[in-house]
């Protein structure tokens, strides 16, 4: 596997970039590369810590709170709240989409609906506050 094979795509990265920044701002592409390296290298060493931990407990999947333990355990806490909000949140919803459906009320559909919205709209807002706590970071 190539270094350029387990980057994040840049085109996804550029994306991110662009929505927390001025809609006029310019991004080089030395700034998208650098700061594709940096996702990636955060995510590998989150991620390597939640599977080392996957794997003393002889377990295969990481899961969420895997990640949140990780996020924490390296000292990482705005990021590990964050990601707690987001688990519970989740959670939530998942909880009310399966009593809806052993409900089997047809009129629940737009609540379901309404539910996914929630969840994608948490996501975004997730994406964004990782993307300010880590320019705070790097200060």
């Amino acid at each position: 596997m190539t270094n350029e094979d387990r980057l994040l795509p840049i085109a996804n990265v550029g994306r991110l970039m662009k929505q927390i920044l001025p809609s006029n701002a310019k991004i080089s592409k030395e700034a998208k590369q650098t700061v594709q390296e940096c996702a990636t290298e955060f995510i590998s060493f989150v991620t390597c810590e939640a599977s080392d931990k996957c794997h003393r407990e002889n377990r295969k999947t990481v899961n969420g709170d895997d990640i949140w333990w990780a996020l924490s355990t390296l000292g990482l806490d705005n990021y590990a709240d964050a990601v707690g909000r987001h688990l519970h949140k989740y959670r939530e919803a998942e909880r009310e989409r399966a009593e809806h459906n052993k409900s089997g009320n047809d009129s629940g559909n737009e609540r379901e609906i309404n539910n996914r919205s929630d969840l994608q709209n948490q996501s975004t807002k997730f994406i964004r506050v990782v993307e300010k706590g880590s320019s705070s970071l790097a200060r």
